[in-house]
């Protein structure tokens, strides 16, 4: 998809993997780049991508640092209880 390529919310929400109304919120919060053409809103694709990048990035830290917390604490250690 070339990055000046111009996507409607449905479009990003799907490529997002989320609503299309909290696509709408993100936008009007300003958390993701758009814009109005006539009463629609419009995303450029580089900025979706982009935001992709960085939220999926934020994820696998967050989840690497779970996963060694819980590590830390234990919670992969199995014990078996013999008859």
């Amino acid at each position: 998809m070339p990055d000046e390529e111009m996507l409607s919310t449905q479009a990003a929400a799907d490529i997002l993997n989320v609503s299309r109304q909290y696509l709408v919120r993100l936008v009007d919060t300003g958390e993701i780049a758009g814009e109005k053409v006539g009463s629609h809103r419009r995303l450029r694709a580089a900025d979706v991508a982009a935001f992709k990048a960085v939220r999926d990035a934020k994820r696998t830290s967050a989840l690497d640092r779970l996963s060694s917390l819980s590590e830390d604490a234990g919670g992969y250690e199995l014990e078996i209880k013999r008859r």
